[in-house]
This record gives structure tokens, C-alpha cells and sequence, in this order.
């Protein structure tokens, strides 16, 4: 099995690398060199949202998925939506117990629910399938089975972020503003219900009332807080296309391939995606230096993400990625199993920076949450994938 001092540089490598990229944005930001300035990133942020991210899922996802490839892997989609569900839970569990701004809630859910399943599985997976006498067998078809699986597991989680995570934190993030106790009166008078009932009877009607009132109009914010369009965002729309071409085989001969004549409209969609992890993080980087001068963010609400996301996020996976293989949903193969699991121990998605620039709040915030998560991610990327591999070997 791979040493732990190994796999500790294995998994400190992509970590390095991001906070790296950070500093840069970080220098950048600075007053003094003013290249990544408000505007600037929210124009960058905006060439993430529309042209880096799409690419980026669309040539990834285009390249794992066929038909074949679906049926094997059918339970993925719903181990990804494991991880956001649970870590919604937990993320609502540290907004309770800790209690942050308000505008900030959405962020803290977030960063609890959406994992990083791109770059850092990307890296970790290959690098533990080089080594000798590890338990995933040959080396090649280890790497190249692997980064099918963790290709598809981006795509996912991408979409799920973009359909299910951004709805939530723009719900979160805005929530309903509470009706002073001064309006309640003109309110129910509005309502032609008597402040003050004769009878017992007229005071049930009044509180049946009040209360339909409330429902109905929490019902009426929700619906229009939640952006249904981003249903179809560009990402969304981008992994629907690269299904439709990698499902359909002539369309996929036509596209995907060595020898398929349209080649270069892949190779051009994925030369234009590699941007898209640089951008998002040096975006943080420029985000970072106004989170260090103020920032609104509890400690113990950074506390508690890091709880929730390295040790009671992955405890969840073990549980259920062990039952799954109980009850016979999922194949005996280990990689497939490790990559699961690994879902699970990932820091926060990148994309969330995307996000709360999209909303002009919490952006600050979500640079300095992201630097503690993955200042600590080395350790947890260490541990728990030491611990998987023991347990699927």
C-alpha cells in the first residue's frame, strides 16, 4: 500500500498548487498593482460563468460518458447527490448552532454541500494508481478507468451545483425580511380580520387566518427567489450536450476520437475549459484581500464547516458507500468503490467564488472560508484516502 508520507505529497500537491494561484490573484488585487480590481473580476468572473465552466464540463464529461459507461456507473449520479443532500443537513446544522450573518448563511450551506470533484480527484486518483503494489492492480487501466470516474463525477457535481446549490444559496442568502411588529396590525386590518375578537370562534378564524397569510406569503418569496433559469444555466446546457454526443455513438465517432473528423471542435472546447479552474481561483486570490481587512465570518462557523466537510461528511460515505456495496448496488471493483468514497473527503467546490461574485455578497467571506479549508485539506486528503484504500482492499 502507498506510504503515508507519500500520499500526503500526493495530496499536497494540488493543494500547494491552488494556494499558489491564490496569491497571485492575491498580488494582483493589491492597490498598488490594481490588474484584478472589483471590476475586473467581476468581468472575469462573468467569461468563468459563460465560456470557462461550460467547456470545462462539456469536454470532460463528452470524453468518460457512453452509453455503457452510464450503466455501469449508475449509481454515482445519486452517491454525488448523497454528498450535497447530507451536507446541506450539516451545513444547516452549523448555521443553527453557530449562527452567522444572515447573508451569509447560503455560503456556509454551500461550502457544507458542494465538494471539490474536479481538480484535486483529478490529480489524487492517477497519482494513487502509479504506485507499485497498490490496490487497484494494473497501473494503465487503473489510470485510465479512474479518470473516466472522476471525469463523470465532476460533470455531475457540477450540474448539481449549478441546478441545486445555486437555488439554495440565493434563498439562503436573501432571505424574507421579517415584518416589523408595528405593521402586524395594518396587516391583518388589511386582511378584515378584527384585531380584537368577540368570541372564541372569531379568534380561531383570526389565527387561521394569520396563519394561511404567513404560509402564502412565504410560498410567494420562495417562488420568486428561486431562479428556475439556472436550471439551464450554461453549464447545465453544456452537460446535456456533451450526454446527447457521448450517448449517441455516430455523434461520438463524428466528435470523440483519434481519427473522428471533427476532432478539433473538441480539442478547441477543451483548450478553452483549462481556464476555468486558473480563473476561479485567482478570482479568490483577489477576494482574499478584502476578506483580510473585514470579514464576517465566525470562527465558529469556519469551525464548523471544517467539522462537517472532513469528519462527519465522510463517516456519512463510509456508511453508505459500504452499504450500497452490501446490498449489491455497486460492482466489487476498488477504484470504483475508492472514488465513491473520496467524493466525500474533497474540500469545497471552487465554483462556489463563482457564485457569490454572481450575487455581489459573501465574496470576501468565501475567499477566507476557502483558505482555511484547503490550508487544512492536505491532512483530511491524507487520512481519509489512506483509510479508504485500506477499507476496499
Amino acid at each position: 500500500m502507498m506510504k503515508i508520507l507519500d500520499l500526503f505529497i500526493t495530496s499536497l500537491k494540488p493543494v500547494v498548487e491552488i494556494l499558489l494561484i491564490t496569491s497571485v490573484g492575491f498580488y494582483l488585487a493589491l492597490d498598488g498593482v490594481n490588474l484584478l480590481g472589483q471590476d475586473a473580476r467581476k468581468h472575469l468572473n462573468n467569461i468563468v460563468f459563460y465560456v470557462f465552466s461550460p467547456t470545462l464540463i462539456g469536454s470532460r464529461l463528452v470524453d468518460s460518458v457512453t452509453y455503457e459507461s452510464l450503466v455501469k456507473m449508475w449509481f454515482m449520479p445519486i452517491n454525488v447527490l448523497f454528498t450535497f443532500m447530507i451536507g446541506s443537513f450539516l451545513g444547516w446544522l452549523v448555521v443553527v448552532i453557530t449562527k452567522p450573518p444572515r447573508h451569509l448563511r447560503g455560503l456556509v450551506v454551500g461550502c457544507c454541500a458542494a465538494g471539490n470533484l474536479g481538480n484535486l480527484p483529478l490529480i489524487i486518483v492517477p497519482a494513487v494508481c502509479k504506485e507499485k503494489g497498490g490496490p487497484f492492480g494494473d497501473p494503465e487501466s487503473c489510470q485510465k478507468y479512474g479518470l473516466g470516474y472522476v471525469s463523470l463525477s465532476m460533470a455531475i457535481g457540477a450540474v448539481y451545483i449549478w441546478t441545486y446549490v445555486y437555488n439554495l444559496m440565493r434563498v439562503l442568502s436573501n432571505s424574507p425580511v421579517e415584518i416589523p411588529h408595528d405593521s402586524v396590525e395594518s396587516n391583518y386590518d388589511s386582511c378584515k380580520v378584527p384585531l380584537i375578537s368577540s368570541t372564541e370562534e372569531e379568534e380561531e378564524d383570526y389565527h387561521k387566518v394569520g396563519r394561511w397569510e404567513k404560509v402564502k406569503r412565504r410560498l410567494v418569496s420562495l417562488s420568486e427567489k428561486v431562479n428556475l433559469r439556472t436550471i439551464f444555466a450554461p453549464s447545465t446546457i453544456a452537460a446535456m450536450i456533451a450526454l446527447v454526443i457521448g450517448i449517441i455513438t455516430p455523434i461520438r465517432k463524428l466528435v470523440i476520437g483519434t481519427e473522428a473528423p471533427l476532432r478539433v471542435l473538441q480539442d478547441s472546447v477543451t483548450l478553452v475549459g483549462d481556464g476555468a479552474i486558473p480563473a476561479i481561483t485567482l478570482i479568490i486570490g483577489g477576494n482574499l484581500l478584502k476578506g483580510m481587512r473585514s470579514s464576517g465570518m465566525k470562527m465558529s462557523s469556519i469551525i464548523g464547516v471544517l467539522v462537517a466537510r472532513y469528519v462527519l461528511l465522510p463517516i456519512c460515505g463510509v456508511l453508505i458507500v459500504r452499504g450500497a456495496y452490501k446490498l449489491d448496488l455497486i460492482t466489487k471493483e476498488p477504484l470504483y468503490q475508492f472514488v465513491l468514497l473520496l467524493q466525500y473527503a474533497v474540500p469545497p467546490a471552487m465554483n462556489l467564488g463563482t457564485i457569490t461574485q454572481l450575487f455581489g455578497t459573501g465574496e470576501s467571506e468565501c475567499s477566507v472560508m476557502m483558505l482555511w479549508t484547503y490550508s487544512l485539506a492536505s491532512v483530511s486528503l491524507t487520512v481519509w484516502p489512506t483509510f479508504f484504500m485500506w477499507l476496499v482492499a
